[in-house]
């Protein structure tokens, strides 16, 4: 029997980033999956702050680029590739020398501002992870999002992207974490999800200030699966997934391994 394939999208990954819960989990959950005999593929963008030397990125040219265009720009594609030390975990890395390249930091400047193109990068991450995905020829059954980053992926997987061979079959988990941006996206987000099928008044029902929550709900809503991935998740994003009746895995304690592949499992049948 094939491997079952999981593809996580991540916020986060240690160390290429600063230790956080997050972070931490980006990195052990595709460890023990791949571990636990599953086919895995990881992507994280490739934020400002991520030493590119010390880390060992190096750009893989047949994947790079791709011009993703929002709101009628073209924003060139880079992707780069490290191995997590100590294990054979590859990440994949989304970078663009506007949205992450000329960044110090992750999503705040160095005054604690947010960036205010946070949503815009948001997007092209999204597109970029998918875009990737389809070039390296490999099917995921399950797709897991962990991260605001990574909030869009869900809408595109089953709109845009859903009568695409690489993605139909796909399953999409979506892992709730505690409140993270403050700020809101601005009016114009909507406009910039815009793509293919993908359209913007799909997002009518949403708030015009897109904000943590309303992404939550977004990604939420073209789920089919999630997951409470920490102790005190955003309690209106739970109260809205217990809502919206989707199968939910609860916070399942440090060892969470075993209940996370019983889960990837039961949405699979």
């Amino acid at each position: 029997m094939a491997k079952k394939r999981i593809l996580f999208i991540n916020q986060e990954i240690v160390p290429y980033v600063p230790k956080s819960e997050m972070a931490v989990l980006g990195r052990d959950l595709p460890q023990k999956m791949q571990s636990g005999g599953l086919d895995v593929r990881t992507f994280m963008p490739k934020w400002g702050n991520i030493n590119e030397r010390r880390g060992q990125l190096h750009e893989v040219i047949r994947l790079s680029g791709l011009n993703i265009v929002i709101d009628d720009t073209d924003h060139p594609l880079i992707i780069k590739v490290a191995s997590v030390p100590v294990s054979r975990l590859q990440v994949y890395f989304i970078d663009n020398e506007d949205y992450f390249i000329k960044r110090r930091t992750m999503t705040e400047d160095e005054n604690g501002d947010e960036y205010t193109d946070n949503g815009e990068r948001a997007i092209f991450f999204a597109r970029g992870v998918l875009e990737t995905v389809k070039k390296l020829r490999w099917n995921p059954d399950i797709i897991h999002c962990q991260g605001w980053m990574a909030g869009v992926i869900p809408l595109y997987v089953k709109t845009a992207y859903h009568d695409d061979p690489t993605f139909s079959n796909s399953k999409v988990v979506t892992s709730l974490f505690p409140s993270q941006f403050k700020s809101n996206f601005g009016t114009k987000f909507k406009e910039y999800v815009d793509y293919g099928s993908a359209k913007a008044s799909l997002l009518d029902k949403y708030s015009e200030h897109f904000d943590f929550i309303e992404l939550g709900k977004l990604a939420i809503d073209y789920s089919d699966g999630i997951i409470e991935a920490a102790e005190k998740v955003n309690d209106n994003l739970l109260s809205y997934a217990k809502e919206s009746k989707l199968p939910i895995l609860e916070y399942p304690g440090e060892n969470y391994a075993p209940a996370y592949k019983e889960f990837y499992h039961k949405l699979l049948g």
